[in-house]
C-alpha cells in the first residue's frame, strides 16, 4: 500500500531554482520542478537538454549547487543518493542494475534480503512477497513466477522486474529513465501496464523518454527542459494532442522558444 499521509496531486518533492555547475558549465540554471502524489510525469527535452542532471538531482546523485529540495514540504539538505531514498525516491535508470543470470526474486532483494534473527535468507518469504509486487504491478504473465530467470525476460519484463524491486523499496515516487528505448510496440505496452499499475495503486512516476509519442500515452503532466532551464509544463489537458506538444518542442529547438499561448488556460 501507499502511504496515505498526504493528498492526491499533493506536492511530494520539490526542487525549487536548482543550479548545477560542472566546473565552468552551469548544467542547471535555476530549475523548478514540482513532483505531484499519484501523478505521471514526462520529462522531455533533447539530448543535451539537462535531462540526465535534472534526473540524477532528483535521485541525490548531484548535491545542487543552488537552490533547495522540499520532501513533502520539508527542505533536506545535504541531498544525496540515501537521502533521496528516505524520501521514498527510487529511480531506474537505463541498464536497470539487474543480474540477469539470477532470477527474478534475488534481484527484487539483492541488497536487501529478508533475513531471520540468525541472519538467515527467509526464501519462502521472499519468495511469496516477490510474487505478491509481480501480481500487483500486473505481471499476468503464467509463464514466469519468482524463481524465473531475469535473462530469459523480454526487456518490457526486466523493466518490469526493475518496478518491482522499487517497490518493495516503499517508494512513493518512481523515476523511470528512458524505460521503453529499443523496446517494441508490443514491449512498450507492457511498460506502459507497470507503470499505470502503480499510478493505480497511488504512487507517482517520472517518466523519462525520447520518444514524444510513449510520454504523450502515458504522462499525466509535462515537463520540457531545454538547455538546462525550463521551457514550459502542463498538465495533458493543455494541449490539443501529441501533434500540439511536439510542435511546441519543434519550435523550441529551432527559435530557442515555445509559444506557451497556445496552452490551453484551464490547465
Amino acid at each position: 500500500m501507499a502511504p496515505a499521509d498526504i493528498a492526491p496531486g499533493a506536492p511530494i518533492v520539490e526542487l525549487r531554482n536548482i543550479v548545477k555547475r560542472f566546473g565552468s558549465v552551469e548544467a542547471l540554471s535555476g530549475v523548478s520542478l514540482t513532483v505531484r502524489k499519484g501523478e505521471v510525469l514526462g520529462l522531455l527535452g533533447d539530448n543535451g537538454a539537462g535531462k540526465s542532471t535534472l534526473v540524477k538531482t532528483l535521485a541525490g546523485v548531484h548535491d545542487p549547487d543552488g537552490g533547495e529540495v522540499l520532501v513533502k514540504g520539508r527542505r533536506v539538505s545535504p541531498w544525496t543518493p540515501l537521502a533521496a531514498r528516505n524520501a521514498g525516491i527510487e529511480t531506474v535508470f537505463q541498464d536497470r542494475a539487474l543480474a540477469p543470470q539470477h532470477s527474478i526474486v534475488t534481484n527484487i532483494f539483492m541488497g536487501r534480503e529478508i533475513t531471520n534473527a540468525l541472519g538467515l535468507i527467509r526464501v519462502r518469504k521472499q519468495t511469496d512477497e516477490a510474487n505478491r509486487l509481480m501480481r500487483e504491478i500486473g505481471f499476468t504473465s503464467k509463464v514466469f513466477n519468482p524463481d524465473s530467470t531475469v535473462g530469459h525476460l523480454s526487456g518490457g519484463e526486466r523493466q518490469g522486474v526493475a518496478i518491482a524491486r522499487a517497490l518493495y523499496n516503499n517508494a512513493d515516487v518512481i523515476v523511470l529513465d528512458e524505460p521503453t528505448t529499443a523496446l517494441s510496440l508490443t514491449e512498450t505496452q507492457k511498460v506502459f501496464r507497470f507503470v499505470r499499475a502503480v499510478k493505480d495503486s497511488g504512487r507517482t512516476v517520472v517518466f523519462i523518454g525520447h520518444n514524444i509519442y510513449h510520454v504523450w500515452d502515458i504522462a499525466d503532466r509535462f515537463f520540457v527542459i531545454d538547455r538546462g532551464r525550463m521551457a514550459f509544463e502542463g498538465d495533458k489537458a493543455a494541449f490539443t494532442g501529441a501533434d500540439h506538444l511536439i510542435g511546441m518542442m519543434q519550435q523550441l529547438a529551432e527559435t530557442g522558444r515555445a509559444d506557451t499561448a497556445t496552452l490551453r488556460k484551464s490547465a
